[in-house]
């Protein structure tokens, strides 16, 4: 192995529950590839295989936690008891190939297509639509109880399906950024306005989840949240606003925070200097306190080197294990002339990926190099 690749390959340690054997983990990403019934497929299970091998760990795709809260076709399901054996079979796909296993939970609120849900009626904080997509209808306040106590559910589900943890998910414009976003949250009431109350659902659930884990889950069973440290619109979320989120996160006890950004490298809009990158603000303002998982657009062992350098404590990667599934175990070889960077079309089966993700890949130019 090159000396200067060595740092991936140290085990860490979640506070002592849990223990990874290396600092990549895979991120997660949706794959449009379940069965109709919402149970995961065969070729999934293959799917996440042939990536668990030299990860330390996967956070899977999402689940949603409610019916309304379908974020995409072919997505698995979580939201009832009956999931719990379809939800066994992947974390079983995972740690078979020696990783640990986390599902990530969420609700698709406002973003959810119309098509997938109940009646193609949207829910969401507030009114405000997401074009093209029709406008939500508020939540009503019994509502917002049942979708907490459903995260709760899902993670109880997931305790009995034998995954090693949750990632609730935060980020990318869903439920829960929904109802922090003063851009989506236009609400009066004690779930909108202020920050503090714009963070009252988001720490709800947090509060919910971490609940169901005290219950139920063993001692190793870990929490984190991922969260989009900006919004482009305004109001928005800021840098600002997010320092308050991870200030109220971090008094939590959550095991890992996770930034969701398409590059690792991008800049903060407004509320903090362009001079780091966010995720270099985000670690500055953690400050040890909990670890801190980077992601986006890495596809060399080199970029992971340089993403290292922020002090990050794990480094998710997405894309390139789509595109090359045996990266890790390559840098560990010192074979990392070998890895390959650009997708090639003739490379599906090579590359065991499922046909409805195979063909949002090749209609995607410029979203995964090489298509």
């Amino acid at each position: 192995m090159n000396a200067k690749y060595q740092s991936f390959f140290q085990q860490f340690s979640f506070s002592d529950k849990l223990d990874l054997k290396n600092r990549i983990i895979m991120a997660p990403m949706t794959n449009f590839s379940s069965n109709e019934d919402g149970t995961v497929s065969q070729a999934e299970l293959d799917y996440y295989r042939a990536r668990s091998k030299g990860v330390s760990m996967v956070i899977t795709a999402c689940t949603y936690v409610k019916e309304d809260g379908k974020g995409f076709p072919g997505e698995f399901a979580g939201h009832t008891d009956e999931m719990i054996d379809s939800l066994a079979s992947l974390a079983a796909a995972i740690k078979e190939e020696g990783a640990k296993a986390v599902l990530q939970i969420f609700h698709g609120g406002r973003s959810c297509p119309p098509e997938l849900v109940p009646n193609g009626e949207l829910v969401s904080a507030s009114d405000v639509a997401q074009n093209p997509l029709p406008s939500p209808r508020p939540l009503r306040e019994e509502e917002i109880q049942e979708i907490i106590t459903a995260f709760g559910l899902t993670t109880k589900r997931a305790i009995e399906a034998g995954f090693d943890g949750v990632e609730i998910h935060g980020a990318n414009g869903y439920l829960l950024q929904q109802f922090f976003s003063p851009h989506t949250n236009r609400r009066e009431d004690k779930w909108g306005g202020s920050l503090e109350n714009r963070l009252a659902f988001p720490l709800a659930v947090v509060r919910e989840v971490k609940s169901a884990v005290e219950k139920y889950a063993p001692s190793s069973f870990i929490v984190g949240y991922r969260f989009s440290p900006e919004e482009p619109e305004t109001p928005g979320i800021t840098m600002t606003e997010t320092y308050g989120l991870i200030d109220a996160l971090l008094n939590e006890n959550l095991d890992y925070l996770h930034v969701s950004v398409q590059d690792f490298w991008s800049e903060p809009r407004r509320g903090e200097e362009a001079s780091k990158s966010r995720i270099e603000w985000i670690v500055e303002r953690v400050a040890g306190r909990v670890p801190v998982i980077g992601v986006g657009s890495i596809y060399t062992p080199e970029d992971a080197a340089k993403a290292f350098e922020t002090n990050i404590s794990l480094l998710a990667i997405g894309r390139e294990l789509i595109i090359d599934p045996e990266w890790v175990q390559k840098v560990q070889a010192g074979q990392e002339d070998q890895i390959i960077t650009e997708i090639k079309k003739e490379k599906q089966k090579e590359l065991v990926l499922p046909t409805p993700l195979w063909n949002v890949i090749i209609s995607s130019p410029g979203w995964f190099p090489g298509v």
